[in-house]
């Protein structure tokens, strides 16, 4: 059985599904036209634009990119900026690296 969902979670995708909605129809956008988009069906973006937190993720992926906004679903979790993973990194760096028996030490 699935743990019950993280209310933080739920509000997210509820959030992010009526941001779609609201681009869509800034957009003039039909659901139907949305649907065939994004090879998906009405029912789908129905309940997606609804925050139904059943909705597979590919199918918010795929309105993102409708809209030319796939980039901020690329961007949502950058290694390379992870503050937290960076700092744990350089935390259990060695205190000082000595050279192996038998090199000089230099490269």
């Amino acid at each position: 059985m699935d743990s019950p969902l993280p209310l933080p979670v739920e509000r997210a995708i509820q959030k992010l599904g009526g941001d779609i909605s609201l681009a869509r129809r800034r957009r003039h956008i039909s659901q139907a036209s949305l649907a065939e988009r994004m090879g998906a069906s009405l029912s789908t973006v129905r309940r997606m634009e609804k925050g139904d937190v059943r909705v597979p993720i590919h199918f918010f992926a795929r309105a993102l990119h409708v809209f030319g906004e796939i980039q901020a679903l690329e961007n949502l979790l950058d290694t390379a900026k992870d503050d937290i993973g960076l700092t744990l990194m350089d935390a259990s760096l060695p205190k000082r690296v000595r050279a192996k028996s038998g090199t000089s030490g230099a490269l």
